[in-house]
């Protein structure tokens, strides 16, 4: 059974869809919304709302890793909306219905750090579950799913108002949903086991966040496979922990191709 990863779709509906059609399975490991596109940045979602202006300021305060600087920002930008939870809603809405219509249901799929998982449930659940803290069959082998961005360990959140609010669990969550999967043959998520060199990111040239408790799964169980996302440009795509490949299958929105593996 051939079955097609990709992830980090950001908002490449036409090229999710020929994966789609090209795959025998296809299975998404999430970021599926282009919120900001760091190339365009008229594009994406802060783009459609608030225009490229803004967006460049945003993407300048990411680049420099003022990430508090950049969450007031953020929420400065909601704030100036009359009703920024319901623009939100509706634009979200609209996306993720064309990615249901690009996949079909038969996809399995976990989100990334930049879904909004209550729109999702809300709007397309029902017919495309996502499979965060799930443990599926395929082609005799045991695929497990973690889905979401983690907080560092440590750090507490402080509430949220803000009408954007992405996946992003503490890491105590993460650490539990992970341990919760048990012994799998593949290891699915959206962002890596804590390896340097899969979470360097060499544009904008910084350490990206890891999920808490894959390495420690890695380590225990020795499943076939690690795979996942995020990282857009790795210092290095794969790597060998043990008997583990830990691969990022790489960068959706930009190269559309999916990363394939043939299980017997």
């Amino acid at each position: 059974m051939r079955i097609s990863f990709v992830s980090d779709v950001h908002g490449n509906i036409d090229g999710l869809a020929r994966a789609a059609e090209q795959a025998e399975q296809l299975i998404v490991l999430g970021d599926l919304l282009d919120y900001v596109d760091y190339h365009e940045f008229g594009n994406g979602i802060l783009g459609q709302i608030f225009g490229a202006e803004k967006v460049r300021e945003f993407a300048g305060l990411r680049a420099s890793g003022d990430f508090r600087a950049l969450h007031d920002y953020n929420r400065a930008m909601w704030d100036s909306l009359s009703d920024g939870a319901g623009v939100l809603t509706e634009v979200v809405a609209d996306r993720y219905l064309e990615v249901l219509e690009a996949v079909g249901p038969d996809t399995l799929l976990i989100l990334g750090n930049v879904d909004v998982a209550s729109i999702w449930e809300d709007v397309v659940g029902s017919r495309l579950p996502h499979r965060d803290g799930q443990v599926i069959e395929l082609a005799g082998r045991k695929f497990g799913f973690v889905a979401g961005g983690s907080t560092r360990p440590g750090f507490v959140a402080r509430p949220s108002e803000q009408a954007w609010k992405p996946m992003v669990r503490s890491a105590q969550e993460f650490r539990s949903v992970t341990a919760s999967l048990g012994p799998v043959d593949v290891l699915c998520s959206h962002i890596p086991p804590n390896l340097a060199m899969l979470r360097y990111d060499r544009y904008p040239g910084r350490m990206e966040m890891y999920g808490p408790g894959l390495l420690e799964a890695i380590d225990s169980d020795q499943p076939a496979f690690s795979l996942f996302g995020h990282v857009h440009q790795p210092l290095a795509r794969r790597t060998r922990r043990g008997r583990t490949e830990c691969i990022n299958v790489g960068h959706f929105q930009r190269f559309p191709t999916a990363f394939d593996i043939e299980f017997d």
